[in-house]
């Protein structure tokens, strides 16, 4: 018999669902020493709450997350709030000895997070933020080729994250659905949200960023907000591109917006090395294109990888090779990697140290789009 985790969700809008599903289906596919117990989930509308936890089977509910990290039956907290609440949850989980699963980006700036990082520390909990996209099957089998040197000395790394969501100028900012609008809530726009994920899986890929230099952009200036009614300045950004260097010398392109008409969520990576180049793409994401220079010249091209086989990243779990799997899968492999770290007493990766580097790196970004100079990261 498995072991009991049980876990205390906080938040239930679209984080919340991907999250619970992973926890559901996690010991169907997965032999694992622990088994997630969906024990309590949180939020303020006590009726809305209370549909949540009997679609997804939570076993009870609570309105103020302070009583659900206080709780004595539960072992881990999962942060699925708006930005601006990260920290505060974190630290009163890491004060009651709670693991804490953090959703991205960590916190709203390094100060902050550094505090976070400070706190689990201290207290020695376990603990991890959902940088989902380093769990594809095809991602995770490119950090292998590069581990591995097939690409040998890297030279580029461009990546870009690109939406059309926010392009209508009557769309307002703020309240529950459109936090991401609002910086208070939200600290940044496509920074934050989008460019975490492509800065996060480059630093897992090609190691850390040394110096940035950016641009952003606000397209509409003004937007009602929905809590007051009023038409108010728009402070997050909502277009961003820098370029960047590398601490192994490659050079970095990457660039994010909400303005990309006819593009609702196109995240894609490409990688040269002396040797070889590998590309990805989020809306097909169980591919990777590989391309190696030592090919007999009259073979030389493209090759598209089916990332499907039981000897690829996390497939011996799923179906037979040749049946792909998507993006609900990677919160399932995190799930599962961590609690195969629960097991080990380890946190896995990306921790919250891991995650203020992403962090330091998106304030970096925003530093160099306000004053309009390359920004160095230490």
């Amino acid at each position: 018999m498995a072991k009991p985790l049980r876990i205390g969700l906080v938040g239930y809008g679209f984080m919340g669902r991907t999250h619970s599903n992973a926890y559901r289906r996690v010991p169907n596919f997965f032999d694992l020493e622990y088994t997630p117990v969906l024990q309590a989930v949180c939020a303020r509308d006590a009726a809305k709450v209370q549909t949540f936890a009997n679609t997804w089977g939570y076993e009870s509910v609570e309105t103020d997350w302070r009583k659900l990290v206080e709780r004595k039956d539960i072992d881990a907290v999962d942060i699925c709030t708006p930005n601006n609440l990260h920290k505060e949850i974190a630290l009163a989980a890491a004060a009651n000895g709670k693991m804490i699963l953090c959703e991205k980006p960590l916190a709203m700036n390094v100060a902050e997070g550094e505090e976070m990082c400070q706190a689990v520390e201290k207290a020695k909990v376990l603990n991890t933020v959902w940088y989902n996209y380093r769990r594809v099957p095809a991602v995770t089998f490119a950090k292998q080729l590069i581990d591995e040197g097939k690409l040998g000395r890297i030279f580029h790394y461009r990546a870009n994250f690109l939406q059309d969501w926010t392009i209508s100028a009557d769309l307002p900012q703020g309240g529950n659905a459109l936090w991401r609008l609002d910086a208070a809530a939200a600290g940044s726009g496509v920074t934050g949200d989008l460019l975490a994920h492509c800065i996060d899986t480059a630093l897992w890929l090609n190691g850390g960023i040394t110096t940035v230099n950016a641009m952003t952009e606000t397209f509409i200036k003004e937007r009602t907000h929905t809590l007051t009614g009023k038409v108010e300045k728009v402070s997050i950004d909502d277009a961003c591109a820098f370029l960047c260097r590398f601490g192994n010398g490659s050079l970095g392109l990457f660039e994010s917006t909400r303005y990309a008409r006819g593009h609702k969520a196109l995240y894609t990576f490409e990688i040269n090395g002396e040797h070889a180049s590998i590309k990805w793409d989020l809306h097909d994401l169980h591919r990777l294109q590989y391309f190696d220079h030592r090919d007999q010249g009259s073979l030389r091209g493209w090759r598209s990888i089916h990332v499907t086989d039981s000897d690829h990243p996390y497939m011996s779990h799923w179906w037979v090779p040749g049946l792909q799997i998507g993006y609900e899968h990677t919160f399932v492999h995190q799930v599962a990697d961590f609690l195969q770290g629960v097991a080990k007493g380890e946190s896995i990766g990306p921790t919250f140290r891991d995650s203020l580097e992403t962090q330091k790196v998106c304030d970096a970004v925003l530093n160099s789009a306000r004053d309009g100079a390359w920004q160095t990261i230490d």
